[in-house]
């Protein structure tokens, strides 16, 4: 075990004429936690999230059979059936908790053991939880294929063409010697480097020695159980525990649809789905080890379960860290909300520091798990770098950044002093910058991907003959954004534009309209905000907006109808766009 976990105290099984290598820490008089690794990893595959468990938890890996320092049977073939990989686990739960039942999780083929176990009568009460990720039931699976194939459709029909393809490496597997030669030749040692290319994960934080013949062992887990389940599928294969399904939304192996009528199987089913690829244990064990931890505590005693969020999107953004500049009013509070109805932790931020107090009381009362406000001029490059220390030392890497704090201002461009455009750029332009310094650093650092939001704005490609200042602002912004979209895709974090139009927010009553005097700039105030009130375009259409940009991964996100209309004109006629904007509206 790396040297990140080491402490270990380390046992020996054994079952089946098989010896289990059997690692543990943590308390064992605590919950316990049985993690099940799968194809081709060993148990060091849970290492990160180890680290993050065993002060909480007795926590236990063990190699399965034919892995890492557990011997293989023999003869292979016959040898990786469920039934024999249940009582293996059973053995292994009967030795580090004969007593209490154990909470498992399971990833990959860690994971399809996992619903065998959760489902056949004999482990019936031995199982407190399973946490499952990347890995379906194979019985599951069947009555999907049936149910798509006794009566299809155009879209079922996609989804098994979808499905199949992504299952092109089960079919490799299938066939004889080959699969192991390659293990044990070029692929068996470039294996962590394709990991490092493919899914970011690091080739150093792969153990590599007992690679090839783990792989080759492992290859008969798909030839002794997959044509067999898949074509004679359990009828009675309902859960006997809790679950919580983990998707990632990347992942190539594994369609999401694969679990669209899993609530008919599982009786309490909890849903979650993050950004990532199928080797999550190593790419976002924070996020993973803070969900496991959740669920396992809401079902030992440790704590009362926590309600699930009821919002949009609760399945994705559940304990998610999002932090919203500009958020003590407008499209900033009602993003802030949105996601706390989502089940994420929110930061607010707003110069207005009791107006960023009462969104955040606000988000806690709608849902969020914790919020918190805090008053920061976003123009400031230093006091966003200290803000986004004290909330990375406080609170962890934020995993979805909304830089939505903004100021309007209009007038012709002689009547715009360099004062005003200086002001306009450090907040509309400059707070978008600091902020993308400050949190998207520390998002790649962390290594584990995230979402950067920046509110720009339809003014970004309908110029206007009153709004330069402004218009130039929001057009930088979403330059910035597909800029930083294009840099940042390598390391798994993505970048969204918003650009909503007439949108019923105070942005009017506090704009600035330069070349008048105060008492004009009041009337048009006033005049500009009754507009926009019989416009009444609210910001939670915006809010909504924002979160569905993170989910589908959007680059440019043009909001209202007058923002999508003008989008679709900059690109079909820009010049139709440029003679409107020699019109001068009214004000």
């Amino acid at each position: 075990m790396s040297a990140a976990v080491s402490g270990a105290r380390e046992r020996w099984v054994h079952t089946g004429g098989i010896e289990l290598c059997v690692a543990e820490w943590g308390d064992p008089s605590r919950p316990t936690i049985v993690l099940v690794h799968g194809y081709p990893d060993s148990k060091e595959v849970w290492s990160r999230i180890v680290e993050r468990l065993r002060d909480t938890y007795h926590v236990v890996l063990y190699d399965v059979r034919g892995c890492g320092r557990s011997t293989a049977p023999k003869p292979l073939r016959g040898g990786f059936t469920l039934e024999k990989l249940t009582d293996d686990f059973l053995a292994v739960a009967d030795a580090v908790s004969p007593d209490e039942p154990v909470h498992l999780v399971g990833h990959d083929w860690g994971s399809v053991q996992g619903w065998e176990f959760v489902t056949v009568p004999r482990t019936e009460g031995r199982i407190a939880s399973f946490t499952s990720m990347s890995g379906p039931s194979l019985d599951h699976f069947g009555h999907w294929i049936k149910q798509r194939a006794a009566r299809p459709t155009p879209r079922r029909a996609a989804q098994l063409l979808s499905q199949g393809a992504m299952s092109w490496y089960v079919y490799l597997l299938h066939t004889p010697v080959l699969p192991e030669l390659a293990w044990k030749g070029p692929l068996g040692k470039r294996w962590p480097k394709i990991l490092e290319r493919l899914e970011k994960v690091p080739a150093g934080d792969y153990p590599t020695p007992s690679l090839p013949s783990d792989a080759s062992h492992g290859a008969w887990l798909y030839r002794d159980n997959i044509r067999s389940r898949l074509s004679h599928p359990r009828d009675d294969c309902h859960a006997h525990a809790p679950v919580q399904l983990i998707t990632p939304t990347g992942d190539v192996f594994l369609s999401e649809r694969l679990y669209d009528e899993l609530d008919q199987w599982v009786p309490r089913l909890t849903r979650r789905t993050l950004p990532g690829k199928h080797w999550i244990p190593r790419t976002r064990p924070d996020q993973l080890a803070t969900w496991i931890d959740e669920f396992v505590a809401g079902r030992s005693g440790r704590s009362m379960p926590r309600p699930a969020p009821s919002g949009a999107h609760a399945d994705r953004f559940s304990d998610q860290l999002v932090l919203v500049t500009g958020a003590g009013s407008g499209i900033g509070r009602a993003t802030a909300l949105s996601f706390a109805e989502a089940g994420a932790r929110v930061i607010a931020v707003d110069l207005d520091a009791a107006s960023a107090a009462r969104t955040a009381e606000l988000a806690e009362l709608v849902g969020a798990p914790s919020a918190w406000a805090e008053c920061v001029d976003v123009a400031n490059g230093q006091a966003m770098e200290q803000l986004a220390e004290k909330v990375t030392e406080e609170h962890g890497t934020v995993d979805v950044l909304v830089n939505n704090a903004g100021i309007g201002i209009a007038g012709s461009f002689l009547d715009t002093s360099a004062e005003d455009w200086r002001k306009t750029l450090d907040v509309n332009l400059w707070g978008v910058i600091h902020g993308c310094r400050a949190f998207g650093r520390r998002m790649a650092e962390r290594g584990q991907g995230g979402h950067i939001v920046n509110t720009a704005s339809a003014a970004a490609f309908q110029p206007s003959r009153v709004m330069s200042a402004y218009s130039t602002s929001k057009a930088a912004v979403l330059m910035l954004s597909e800029c930083l979209r294009a840099e940042l895709a390598g390391s798994g974090i993505g970048v969204s534009a918003i650009c909503p139009g007439l949108v019923n927010t105070n942005i009017t009553r506090t704009a600035r309209f330069t070349g008048v005097d105060a008492q004009e700039e009041k009337r048009i105030q006033h005049r500009m905000a009754r507009r926009y009130d019989l416009r009444d375009y609210p910001p939670e259409k915006v809010a909504r907006a924002v979160l569905r940009a993170v989910v589908r991964n959007q680059a440019v996100v043009p909001v209202t109808p007058e923002a999508r209309g003008a989008r679709f004109v900059s690109r079909l006629s820009p010049r139709a766009l440029r003679a409107v904007a020699r019109v001068r509206p009214p004000m």
